[in-house]
Parts: structure tokens; sequence; C-alpha cells
């Protein structure tokens, strides 16, 4: 019941907010900013950022229902003995990578892809590889996953 509340709570205070900056007023000193997504500089393009979501309830639960078949495939294909068995549960690990990254990366900034604004959907199509798998660590980091945990889920 308390977290009903709270949450009811923190909708009442949203909204109120909106509303307060529509007016142009002050916030009070009790409320608490928060940002939902996090701003990286990337360590491997120069002059490129990008923002990553940052873990919340509502987030993770999407994030399991997104991968959780791809994850069940992996698993069964990984138990397979052949070299084509394995091929597969490789290609669906990239499967569940896309879907980290598609999942948690907001907005790119500072990067052209064959003269286009590359936003998430063509960097992971196109984009040099060295900045989607920055992205990816960045965004498996907002989960509290390492590489070898996320596999798992």
């Amino acid at each position: 019941m308390m977290r009903w509340r709270w949450l009811l709570g923190k909708l009442l205070l949203t909204t109120l907010d909106a509303e307060t900056r529509r007016r142009g007023g002050r916030r009070g000193e009790h409320e608490h900013e928060y940002e939902s997504v996090r701003v990286v500089e990337s360590q491997v393009v120069a002059g490129v950022t990008f923002s990553v979501s940052k873990m919340s309830f509502g987030r993770r639960v999407e994030l399991m229902t997104r991968i959780r078949e791809v994850a069940r495939r992996m698993e069964f294909l990984d138990a397979g003995a052949d070299a084509g068995g394995k091929m597969d549960a490789g290609l669906v690990q990239a499967e569940v990578e896309r879907l980290y990254v598609a999942w948690g990366l907001k907005a790119v900034s500072g990067l052209v892809v064959d003269g286009v604004v590359a936003g998430p959907e063509l960097l992971a199509e196109a984009g040099p590889e060295e900045l989607f798998r920055e992205v990816l660590a960045a965004v498996r980091a907002e989960t509290g996953l390492s590489a070898d945990e996320s596999k798992n889920c």
C-alpha cells in the first residue's frame, strides 16, 4: 500500500513540477531532480556522445520481456554439440546484444554514417562496430549486469 501511495505521490509531484515549470516558478527544496538517461562521451570515436537509459523498474521489466525468448533459444542452442548449433548460438547472442542496444540507446550525437546523421538504428546497422560495442558496454553497466551475466538473461 505504501508503494502505491509513493507512486501516486511521485506522479502528482511530476505533474505539479511540469505545471510549476510552465508557469516559470521555482521547484521546492524537497524535490529531487532525476535524469532518466546518462550522456556518455565516446572513448573510441572522437566527438561522439550517446545517451543511455538508466535502469528503472519499468525498464527492467521491459528489457526482461524483450530478451526472454531469445535467451531461451540461445540456451537451447548452446547445449548442442555440433558446430552448426554453436554458430546459431553465436547469432542468437548477437541478437541479444542488438536488443540491449535497441532498448538502452536513446540518442547518438556527432556521428554521420554514409552521409546520414546516425541514430540508434543506423549505429547498429552500419555504424562502427567498436562504437556499438562501447554502447553495449554502457547499456550493460546501466543494467547492473556484466557481459557474462547478461548472456544468461
